[in-house]
This record gives structure tokens, C-alpha cells and sequence, in this order.
């Protein structure tokens, strides 16, 4: 095992995160040996930065932070640092919520960077996306009027059994200009971005920023929004809980995330106990 410094790229939910979305005292406390012993760490999540801010604080990271898959990368405690914000075309996105009201989907939303849009008022989907209504203020009403300016991400609520026909109609109609992904149980959702967006592209960004080489890049997921990430890094790393593709790819595979999956892998690859 090596002792050269590592970039490492956290997932959020499912990978990071307990299922009561919390990180654990264990995975806290080996992130900061980690960093202490000169490793850069670095939060990739498909979440938007407001509801990934707290992680990040609670970490004490002083790093850029990847977030809606890669289609906005920042740095939330350094003004200079190039911020990458690639948006959906407006037309694109109109042609989007076309087919969802054709196909009389229960709900969607977008998002441009910290405004968020919704079509109809639902506590549950403003719960999930970690909306505060006092911070960013919902508009809910007509995306089809409502939307003015290019998204940075469209969220999807489709009715269960229309899920695979939307998918095949956003494949036929849009493929050349979006990326789509499915959410994992127990919501259904389908999330679209910009095409070419991954997280991948944005932690090469990052690894650039630091000279680190991609054998040096140590990332660790669960869904399918994990694939690109996983088959960059060097040391790609699937939890035990992730879907059997991002097993397929993956160098390694450690425990899940109510198991500690995270922190046990970096302390055992780095000898940090």
C-alpha cells in the first residue's frame, strides 16, 4: 500500500451516509486521520450543495465540492476557485416537461443552482430534496411557465408504471443532450442532466487542481450516478450495498454504509490504525 497522497471522493446517500443519513462517528473520525496523513477529501453527490453544505461542515473539509452529478462544481469556501456550472438548455428542458405533463407525471422539479422550481406543492418532495422553505423559497406553480432560465437539473417523479416507458421516450427524444438517472428504492425518481455531465468529469477536475494522478484517486459509491467515478479512480471502491453493475466495475468492494464501508476501507488501505 502506498502512502502517496490520495484524492478521496465521497458519495452521500447510501455510500457516506447511515440510512438515517447520518455519518457515523467511526467514518468521521478516520476521514480526519486520513486527511491528517496529507490525503485530500472531497464530496461527489448528485444532491444540490444546499443539502450537502452540512456534510461538508461537519467534516471540516476545505476542499471543492461536486455536486448534481458533476453538473455544478464549486468551491464553498473559496470565491477564486472556477466554479463549472454546465445547465440543461431551456429549450431541451421545455421539451422535457412536455412529455412528463403528456404522460401525466405525479410531479417535477427543477432546479437552477439554489432556486427551486416545482410544479405542484408536495411536503414529501420538498422534504427529500432538503428544501428550507425560509432559505430558498419554493415557486410552485406551472414549470411549463414558471421555468425562465436554463436548469441545472430536472428531478422526475413519474408514476411507478410509467417509469421504463419515460425513460425509452427521454432515450429516444432528448439522448443526444441528456444524461438520465434513476434514483434507488424507495423513491422513484429520475434525474436529468445535462449530457456528458458525471461526476467523473468534475473529480478529474479536482485531481488536475491537486496534480494527483488518476492513480491516485481513490472514489467510493452505490448507484448507477457512481459508475464514471468508479471506472476513473484508481482505487474504485463499491459498497456492499451498491447495485451489481457498480460491483462489475469497481477494484474493490468494502462493507455497506450502516457498516462503515467507508472509514474501514481507508483505514485498512492507508495502515491508519
Amino acid at each position: 500500500m502506498t502512502n502517496k497522497k490520495h484524492l478521496i471522493a465521497l458519495d452521500l446517500d447510501g455510500t457516506l451516509l447511515t440510512d438515517s443519513k447520518t455519518i457515523s462517528s467511526r467514518n468521521k473520525s478516520i476521514i480526519q486521520k486520513a486527511r491528517d496523513a496529507g490525503h485530500i477529501v472531497v464530496i461527489a453527490t448528485g444532491r444540490p450543495h444546499r443539502a450537502s453544505l452540512d456534510y461538508y461542515h461537519e467534516l471540516g473539509l476545505d476542499t471543492p465540492m461536486i455536486n448534481f452529478n458533476g453538473a455544478y462544481l464549486h468551491h464553498p469556501h473559496d470565491q477564486k476557485w472556477k466554479v463549472l456550472h454546465s445547465p440543461l438548455p431551456l429549450r431541451t428542458a421545455k421539451g422535457i416537461i412536455q412529455t412528463c405533463y403528456d404522460m401525466e407525471v405525479r410531479n417535477i422539479m427543477a432546479e437552477v443552482l439554489s432556486d427551486v422550481y416545482l410544479d405542484r406543492y408536495d411536503e414529501k418532495i420538498m422534504e427529500i430534496v432538503h428544501t428550507d422553505k425560509e432559505e430558498n423559497p419554493i415557486r410552485i406553480g406551472s414549470l411549463k411557465n414558471q421555468l425562465k432560465e436554463n436548469p441545472t437539473s430536472l428531478l422526475i417523479h413519474p408514476r411507478d408504471e410509467h417509469i421504463d416507458e419515460l425513460r425509452q421516450c427521454l432515450e429516444r427524444d432528448h439522448a443526444s443532450v441528456i444524461e438520465h438517472r434513476k434514483w434507488g428504492a424507495p423513491w422513484n425518481i429520475i434525474e436529468i442532466v445535462r449530457k456528458g455531465m458525471n461526476k467523473a468529469v468534475a473529480l478529474q477536475r479536482i485531481a488536475h487542481y491537486f496534480h494527483i494522478d488518476p492513480a491516485h484517486v481513490m472514489a467510493f459509491g452505490d448507484e448507477d450516478n457512481d459508475l464514471e467515478m468508479l471506472e476513473y479512480a484508481g482505487v474504485g471502491v463499491a459498497m456492499g450495498n451498491a447495485i451489481e453493475e457498480l460491483k462489475a466495475i469497481a477494484n474493490y468492494q468494502t462493507k455497506t454504509n450502516q457498516e462503515n464501508g467507508v472509514g474501514l476501507f481507508i483505514e485498512e488501505y492507508f495502515k491508519l490504525n
